[in-house]
């Protein structure tokens, strides 16, 4: 899962990860609308393959890249662990407010 998260936090990865979801694609049309060489797009797919994101296959000259189905739900399924607690603390004290606006204490206001 760490490599998943290293992954992530690349702003090009995340975009390649985007463009591959709508379907597989070849390293050139990925790198075509990306400011950078076509080198550092295979080391950025290369860092995505080695945490399982995606995977490509060569056929001929031709580099295809695919998004691999429910690689990112580890990720996904921890941050979705972490996240239903500091809901319910959080909607634990939205209730609490609204029950202090709507029911004052007499000894704060004095």
């Amino acid at each position: 899962m760490d490599r998943i998260f290293r992954a992530l936090t690349d702003p090009t990865r995340r975009r390649l990860i985007e463009r591959l979801g709508q379907g597989p694609a070849a390293v050139s049309a990925l790198a075509e609308p990306l400011d950078m060489t076509l080198a550092a797009v295979v080391q950025h797919l290369q860092v995505l393959q080695d945490a399982g994101v995606v995977r490509s296959e060569k056929v001929g000259r031709v580099r295809t890249c695919h998004l691999v189905p429910d690689a990112l739900r580890p990720a996904e399924d921890w941050l979705h662990a972490r996240q239903t607690p500091w809901e319910r603390r959080l909607d634990a004290l939205g209730a609490s407010l609204a029950e202090r606006t709507t029911h004052p204490d007499p000894e704060e206001s004095s």
